[in-house]
């Protein structure tokens, strides 16, 4: 399912941008013109994350901020025409998780926001020991064993390998994988880095890496930890 993004700016020319834009990279998008109706949308919509405008009329940022993360903690981008240092700090005491000064990149706003989106998701409580077929991987003593065997993953294979097995079944897309590896997904040839890490760990934890019983290719999206081990 898309995360869902709201925009509060009271310029129109820039909510429609964001929207345009965050929806081509896959995000479900609503806007608002300022703070009192982004205020209702947020508590109807319940987004995964809020980019906030703090000059705005009828509730500003930083009213919104003051609002909003008594009721939530979703996390907030804000974006300001400011580059005094004390309005960017002002606006993350208040509450907000990160900020872009105008004008900004598409790109940098963009991998702000999927790295916001980790940092939430590792703030939720996530098991220690990963269990599927017959690996076993330890996330706090880093460790990984296959059919009670030790293995040595390199930091980026034992990453991919523990977004897999924690959802086994699900097909994960390489833009997904690589934010489980802290790397941008708008780098050129990104697709080409997800295949490369893949094929790297199959040479390590498949029996035969041309046969994969572990890691599932589904084409044309990504890649799965498999249910069940074939027979």
């Amino acid at each position: 399912m898309a995360k869902k993004i709201l925009v509060v700016d009271d310029n129109p020319d820039i909510r429609t941008m964001l929207k345009e834009y965050l929806s081509g990279e896959g995000f479900d998008v609503s806007t608002a013109p300022n703070g009192q109706k982004g205020l209702f949308i947020a508590r109807e919509e319940k987004p995964d994350i809020i980019i906030l405008d703090m000059m705005m009329p009828e509730m500003g940022g930083q009213e919104f901020i003051r609002v909003y993360t008594a009721e939530s903690d979703t996390p907030i981008l804000v974006l300001t025409a400011k580059v005094e240092e004390t309005d960017k700090v002002l606006g993350l005491e208040l509450g907000a998780d990160d900020y872009v000064t105008k004008p900004f990149s598409m790109r940098e706003l963009t991998a702000r926001v999927h790295a916001l989106l980790r940092r939430a998701v590792k703030g939720v409580q996530e098991p220690e020991i990963l269990r599927a077929a017959d690996i076993t991987l330890d996330i706090k003593g880093h460790f990984v064993e296959v059919s009670d065997q030790p293995l040595e993953l390199t930091p980026s294979e034992f990453q991919l390998l523990a977004a897999l097995m924690a959802a086994p079944g699900r097909t994960f897309s390489r833009t997904e994988l690589l934010d489980s590896l802290g790397e941008s997904a708008f780098l050129e040839g990104y697709e080409r880095t997800v295949d490369v890490h893949i094929h790297n760990l199959r040479d390590k934890i498949e029996p035969d890496p041309s046969d994969p019983i572990y890691i599932e290719t589904v084409y044309g999206t990504g890649y799965r930890f498999a249910r069940e081990r074939k027979k």
